[in-house]
């Protein structure tokens, strides 16, 4: 490991004037759970850190229904898992989280160091893409706002630009219910070699609004959208959820590697969507089942 500095900002003004003023050879670091393995193993050396520990504006998790959910990106995953409001309103992202590392990573691990390490497999961008989730980034001009699913633009890369930083995850209220399949070569701890998640929620008596978000298959998590649109002029029978689960597998991108063959994994994206959508046959009619 090469050395570097690191600066501790208090605030997150002071935070976004470090990485403004340290860009392109600065790097934020929040758990460090992703970054500290790559800078031991040599596959970044930046010249200085800034630490996100202390800003306590990253730290806040609250929900009104109206608005919906406000995750901040220095949450823990186990503050994610441990909270009443997620349990009750979101307990697609409990269900996700439980899958990633272990308790002692999860509570190092944050919201916004999965989401900026911009894996393909990350575990929380396919659930949070399928709530509608949008970005709130901070920078040197202010905070702007992006959907989650537009945060992603590769392997390692994200929209950010010099000197911003991922503030926090807004989530709109609950809307139907949402369900994360994740496979991979052991139940937990381990890398998805396919995620899938998808959010069913009746349109007040019209068609039901389906979204349908793949995780691992591509560079980025991507919405397989002739999938969803099959399912909106369609009903949520057998012949209709086979069709979708095919399209979906038609529409990803994934790749040999040292976990799976590309074929196995367009194979399991039509068994995991088929599996998601059967699972909420009997409840597509509720908009609140996930309540």
């Amino acid at each position: 490991m090469r050395p570097f500095d690191l600066h501790l900002p208090e605030t997150l003004p002071e935070a976004v004037e470090w990485m403004t003023q340290l860009a392109p050879d600065g790097m934020a670091i929040a758990g460090g759970t992703d970054l500290l393995l790559k800078l031991r193993g040599g596959a970044i050396s930046p010249k200085a850190l800034v630490s996100l520990a202390r800003l306590s504006e990253l730290a806040e998790l609250s929900f009104d229904a109206e608005n919906g959910l406000r995750v901040g990106a220095g949450v823990t995953l186990s503050q994610l898992l441990r909270s009443p409001l997620i349990r009750q309103h979101y307990p697609v992202l409990c269900q996700a989280g439980s899958e990633m590392g272990s308790e002692q990573v999860r509570s190092i691990a944050t919201v916004g160091g999965n989401l900026c390490n911009a894996a393909p497999s990350a575990d929380l961008a396919p659930p949070l893409i399928a709530l509608g989730s949008r970005a709130v980034i901070a920078g040197p001009s202010g905070e702007r706002f992006l959907p989650l699913e537009s945060f992603f633009e590769g392997p390692g890369k994200t929209a950010l630009a010099p000197g911003e930083l991922l503030k926090e995850v807004l989530i709109p209220p609950p809307c139907g219910r949402t369900i994360y399949l994740k496979h991979s070569s052991r139940t937990y701890m381990d890398i998805a070699v396919v995620g899938v998640a998808v959010q069913l929620a009746a349109a007040n008596g019209g068609p039901q609004k389906v979204r349908i978000v793949l995780g691992a298959v591509a560079p980025t998590p991507i919405r397989a959208l002739r999938a969803e649109a099959v399912l909106a002029e369609a009903r949520l029978d057998a012949e209709g959820i086979e069709e979708s689960a095919r399209l979906a597998a038609q529409e990803c991108a994934p790749i040999d590697d040292i976990r799976s063959s590309a074929w196995y994994r367009r194979r399991m994206v039509t068994v995991l969507v088929r599996r998601a959508l059967s699972s909420m046959t009997d409840l597509a009619s509720y908009p609140e089942a996930e309540r």
